[in-house]
């Protein structure tokens, strides 16, 4: 017997949740089990998830995607935010994470699991003020765990816990100001927490009975960045490294209790610095997988920041980072829209594939090679179904429509592909001439 897939692979037991990954990522099971008995690759997969169509993340494997939805006080439409967890699983994102944080948020949890095979994420700081009805300073440690529980019975595959937002971390944070302070919604109420109770991080404290919530369930620990920077300004500081050496040690504990990890990272970032930052995480928690926001490479672009996300996390991915969150043109300025979050999907997801070239991953560049092919021939209806947005592209051949129908609007018959391919074949190129 086994308790997580984590201690599956340590004792050389194959899980059908390893075989489905295996299949899809066209890697040897020996390898994968290697990999995730020494944590560099995870499979968040709770025992209670029966509609999970399980992902591995993680060394050697496709770089992945999250998704976020979820209810808010000023936005509580609950089928709205089920439309876009259809929509997204639709579009074949990896992950959703429920960030909920209002209202009826058990019962639309337990809806999103029911229908998701998608891995589901959530915070459960976030849950813990509407599920008691208490004010931030009244809730106890144990009540923050009782909800850690909770999710973990629901069948949430992995939780985001800000546990390296402890005291020696709130300390360097003081120490060390900030453009931006502390971003991160749930870092910020663990530091307030701390800091209206006089009390050290509960998570952090009591973290011993946060990996045996996490091992009965094999819920998967996404340590969280409290000090990501909010700011190009604020990147890869005091705070930010801090944590992060936090977040190391409590990467080793975890493992030691057979519990799987992924380390959440920046954030806003000058391009110029993403690399250092994949290295620093891999070595400092130990090359446990690396989930990063963005990262932002500029803070000047609100109703855009889809791109300036997509743009940091090729390079992250490229460079090491291993799941994607997505960012929508509505960060920065309001809960996204279902379009919002198909343009935020789609530039992660090219951001993804671009690192997964660059990292040379088996099989990444054949369907770059198709898709080149499909051009070669002027074969419109095989770049379509290649095409990462079919619809788009459809729309946009569809709304401008060439005199010789094997070229698009921009070159028509000066097209450079139509040119050498009749060139080549011996035939007259015939531009001028109908």
């Amino acid at each position: 017997m086994y308790t997580t897939q984590m201690d599956a692979a340590k004792k050389s037991i194959i899980t059908k949740e390893m075989e489905i990954v295996a299949e899809k990522e066209g890697i040897a099971i020996d390898k994968l089990l290697e990999g995730i008995s020494k944590g560099k690759i995870i499979i968040p997969a709770n025992k209670r998830h029966t509609k999970l169509n399980p992902e591995g993340i993680g060394e050697g494997l496709k770089t992945k995607i999250n998704v976020n939805i979820g209810i808010s006080k000023d936005c509580c439409d609950i089928d709205v935010e089920l439309e876009k967890a259809e929509t997204a699983i639709k579009m074949n994102v990896e992950a959703i994470m429920d960030l909920s944080n209002y209202g009826k948020t058990e019962a639309f949890r337990r809806k999103l699991i029911d229908i998701s095979p998608a891995m589901i994420g959530t915070v459960p700081v976030y849950d813990a003020l509407g599920f008691y009805d208490k004010e931030l300073r009244d809730i106890s440690a144990s009540e923050f765990l009782d909800v850690v529980r909770k999710h973990g019975e629901d069948g949430v595959d992995f939780i985001t816990i800000h546990a390296g937002m402890n005291r020696e971390t709130a300390s360097t944070f003081e120490r060390n100001p900030r453009l931006m302070n502390i971003v991160s919604r749930g870092g910020s109420l663990m530091y307030a927490w701390m800091k209206l109770n006089n009390e050290e991080n509960p998570f952090y404290e009591y973290y011993d009975e946060l990996l045996d919530i996490c091992a009965e369930y094999d819920m998967t620990l996404s340590l969280g960045d409290a000090c990501r920077p909010g700011a190009i300004a604020d990147s890869t500081d005091a705070s930010q490294i801090k944590e992060l050496i936090v977040l190391g040690e409590l990467t080793k504990r975890a493992w030691e209790k057979n519990v799987q990890v992924m380390i959440e990272g920046p954030g806003h970032m000058a391009l110029d610095e993403i690399e250092a930052n994949m290295i620093l995480e891999k070595r400092l928690c130990h090359g446990a997988p690396f989930y990063v926001l963005g990262p932002l490479v500029t803070d000047i672009a609100p109703g855009y920041d889809h791109i300036t996300g997509a743009i940091g996390g090729a390079i992250a991915a490229a460079k090491g980072a291993d799941i994607l969150c997505y960012v929508t043109p509505a960060e920065h300025l309001r809960l996204p829209t279902v379009d919002d979050m198909k343009e935020g999907i789609i530039a992660s997801k090219i951001a993804a594939h671009a690192g997964d070239i660059a990292k040379k991953l088996p099989g990444a560049r054949a369907w770059d090679n198709k898709m080149s092919y499909a051009r070669q021939n002027l074969d419109w209806d095989t770049m379509f179904e290649l095409a990462l947005d079919p619809d788009k592209a459809k729309s946009y051949r569809a709304g401008s429509k060439p005199e010789d129908e094997k070229t698009c609007t921009m070159c028509g018959k000066m097209c450079a592909v139509r040119t050498l391919n009749k060139v080549l074949n011996g035939e007259d190129i015939n531009i001028l001439r109908k």
